[in-house]
C-alpha cells in the first residue's frame, strides 16, 4: 500500500515533496532506480507544474549503497507514467510494471533488499522527518489571528469556522490564504493573511463584520458567495483595506447603496463582482477610478440611474461588464465605444438610444454582447461585427435595418437572437446560418428568408 505526505507550495523557490512509503519489495525497487532518475534529473518532476510553481512534484529517492542498477531503457518502463498525470493516483501502474517485469531484476537483489527494505525505509522517513522538523514552521501573523476570531465571533461561531482553532496555525484555516507556503521559510516575513473567503454556507448569518476584517490589513481577496443570511449594506470600515485586488458579495441579503469608496479607496483593485443582492440606487462614478480594474459584475440588483461615463475606461486590452437585471435607464455612454469589451451584458434595463459603438472591426476581442430586454434604437444593417464574436442576443429592443450578411461567415457564432425588433429583409443564407431556427428571427416587421417565410 503507498501512503503520501504532501506539502503545497506556491513560491517558486518552495517545490512540494513527496514521500512515498511503499511496501518492502517497491521501496528497494526504487532505491535500485535512483541513480539513474538522477541521472536524468536530480529534482524529476512527475507531472506537469503551472507557471505558480503550485503544484511541483519533487520524488525523493534514498541510495542503497552496493545495489545493482539494471539499464535505463529497462528500467524506464518500471516507474515513467505519462507527462500529464502524477504517480501517486497511479500507483497501480508502478504495481502492475513491477509484477510484469519482476524478472529484469536479479534475484540475488530482491533477496536482499527484500531483508533491509523494511529498516531502510525506517531510516528514509526517520532522516526525512527530522531534517524537516527544525525549519518548518506553522504560519501565523497574531494579529490577522485575533481578527479572525472576531469575525468568527460576529458570526456566532457557525459551524463553518470549525476549522479555526487554537490548535491549528490560522493560514491553514478553512477559507484562509496567507499565500506562498502553507509553512514559514522565512522567519523575517510577514505570514499575513491575504485572502479570506466565506462561501456556501447557509448557518452564516448577519451582517460582514466590517471592524474585524479591516484589521487583515494585508487582505487582497475578500469573498462572500453563496452565504444567503449574510445581511446589511456594505461597511464603511472595509475603506481601509486598499491593498484589496479583488471584491467578491455575491448571492447574499446584502442591501443599501454601492458605497463610493469602492472606487475612491481600492486603488490596486482588479475585479469587482456584487451580483445577486438586493442593492439599489445609482453605480457610482467612482468605479471608474481603478486604475487596473478590468471586470464588473453587478448583475441581479435594484440599481438605478444611468451608467457610469466613464466605467472601466482604464481596462486596457480587455475589460468585462455585468450590468444585466437592474433598472438602469439612460443612454449607453458614447466612451464605451473606446473600451476593449470582451464582454459586455446590459440586458433586461430599460435602456434607449444607441448600440452601435460597442461593435466595430476594431473590437478584437469582442466575444459576447447581450443587450436583449432594453428599449434601445439603431440601425443594425450598418454594424460591423468582430470576427471573434461568440454570443450575440439583441432581442426585444427596437432595432431597425437588416441583419448584415457578414454574421455567415462569423465561424465562432453560437448564439443570434435579433427576435422581437421593427427589422427587415432577408436573412442571410449560408455559413453557420443553419444553426439557428426561426425563433432567433420571429416577430420583426420584415424579416424574411429561410428558416422564416419566404420573401416575395
Amino acid at each position: 500500500m503507498v501512503f503520501i505526505m504532501q506539502a503545497e507550495a506556491r513560491r517558486p523557490q518552495a517545490c512540494n515533496m513527496l514521500v512515498l512509503l511503499l511496501d518492502a519489495q517497491q521501496f528497494a525497487v526504487l532505491l535500485l532506480m535512483n541513480r539513474i532518475v538522477e541521472g536524468r534529473s536530480r529534482t524529476r518532476h512527475l507531472g506537469q507544474e503551472d507557471t505558480n510553481c503550485r503544484m511541483r512534484r519533487l520524488i525523493v529517492l534514498f541510495k542503497a549503497v552496493g545495489a545493482k542498477l539494471l539499464p535505463s531503457e529497462q528500467l524506464a518502463n518500471l516507474i515513467t507514467p505519462s507527462p500529464s498525470t502524477y504517480i501517486y493516483p497511479h500507483t497501480h501502474i508502478v504495481q502492475d510494471k513491477l509484477r510484469q517485469n519482476r524478472s529484469l531484476i536479479p534475484t540475488k537483489q530482491v533477496e536482499m533488499v527484500r531483508a533491509i527494505g523494511p529498516l531502510l525505509l525506517l531510516v528514509f522517513v526517520v532522516s526525512i522527518a527530522a531534517a524537516a522538523a527544525p525549519v518548518r514552521r506553522p504560519r501565523c501573523d497574531a494579529g490577522d489571528r485575533a481578527a479572525l476570531l472576531a469575525v468568527k465571533a460576529a458570526f456566532n461561531n457557525a459551524s463553518y469556522f470549525q476549522s479555526w482553532t487554537p490548535d491549528i496555525a490560522c493560514c491553514h484555516w478553512y477559507g484562509v490564504d496567507c499565500g506562498g507556503d502553507d509553512y514559514d521559510y522565512d522567519p523575517t516575513d510577514g505570514d499575513r493573511v491575504l485572502s479570506l473567503a466565506i462561501i456556501r454556507d447557509d448557518n452564516v448569518t448577519g451582517g460582514i463584520p466590517g471592524d474585524a476584517i479591516a484589521r487583515l490589513t494585508r487582505l487582497q481577496e475578500l469573498m462572500f458567495f453563496k452565504v444567503p443570511g449574510v445581511t446589511g449594506p456594505i461597511p464603511a470600515a472595509l475603506a481601509t483595506l486598499t491593498a484589496l485586488r479583488e471584491l467578491t458579495i455575491s448571492r447574499t441579503a446584502l442591501s443599501g447603496s454601492i458605497p463610493s469608496f469602492i472606487g475612491d479607496k481600492f486603488t490596486a483593485l482588479q475585479s469587482l463582482d456584487l451580483s445577486f443582492n438586493s442593492l439599489t440606487g445609482a453605480i457610482p462614478a467612482s468605479l471608474a477610478k481603478p486604475p487596473k480594474l478590468i471586470s464588473i459584475d453587478l448583475s441581479r440588483n435594484q440599481l438605478t440611474g444611468s451608467i457610469p461615463r466613464l466605467l472601466l475606461s482604464k481596462a486596457g486590452q480587455q475589460a468585462f461588464l455585468t450590468l444585466s437585471h437592474n433598472n438602469l435607464s439612460g443612454r449607453i455612454p458614447a466612451a464605451f465605444g473606446a473600451v476593449n469589451f470582451v464582454q459586455i451584458d446590459l440586458s433586461r434595463n430599460q435602456l434607449t438610444g444607441d448600440a452601435s459603438m460597442l461593435f466595430g472591426s476594431g473590437k478584437k476581442e469582442l466575444g459576447s454582447v447581450y443587450l436583449s430586454r432594453n428599449a434601445l434604437s439603431f440601425d443594425m444593417s450598418e454594424l460591423r461585427l468582430p470576427e471573434r464574436l461568440s454570443f450575440l442576443d439583441v432581442s426585444h429592443n427596437a432595432i431597425r435595418g437588416g441583419i448584415p450578411a457578414q454574421v455567415a461567415n462569423l465561424s465562432n457564432l453560437q448564439l443570434l437572437n435579433v427576435s422581437y425588433n421593427r427589422m427587415c429583409g432577408e436573412v442571410p443564407t449560408g455559413g453557420n446560418m443553419a444553426r439557428f431556427d426561426a425563433y432567433c428571427f420571429q416577430h420583426n416587421k420584415c424579416l424574411c428568408g429561410a428558416p422564416l417565410a419566404a420573401c416575395h
